[in-house]
């Protein structure tokens, strides 16, 4: 009988595959999704030198806290204020890696958020 995966384990499969791929570099870097039950975290990440360039998700989100960080709407802000820190470090493009989740829901929402507010992936 074929052993069956949970869901953690098949992302993790797909996230390793594609992290062979994407690379994140100091003129490129890689914009990474992750997302919890309750939050939805995005980071700018520098993979030739191991760095993480900025950071924004709904713990602390423009000086507020989200009651439920673990929506669309929250993504959609998490999208436009990483975008925004982009620009402000002078990056116009990244490399969007979305973690090994599927590209539909807050994930989505989030890089057509990023897309809106001027940054090219």
């Amino acid at each position: 009988m074929a052993n069956k995966l949970s869901r953690a384990q098949q992302r993790k499969r797909i996230h390793l595959r594609t992290r062979r791929k994407v690379l994140g570099t100091a003129e490129l870097p890689r914009l990474c999704v992750f997302r919890s039950l309750k939050n939805t975290y995005a980071h700018l990440v520098d993979d030739s030198q191991g760095r993480t360039l900025g950071v924004v998700s709904t713990l602390k989100l423009n000086g507020k806290k989200y009651p439920n960080g673990g929506n669309v709407a929250a993504a959609k802000d998490v999208g436009t204020a990483i975008a925004q820190k982009a620009q402000e470090l002078g990056f116009k493009k990244v490399v969007f890696d979305r973690n090994g989740c599927f590209y539909h829901g807050r994930i989505k929402a989030l890089a057509e958020a990023a897309r809106e507010a001027g940054l090219e992936f």
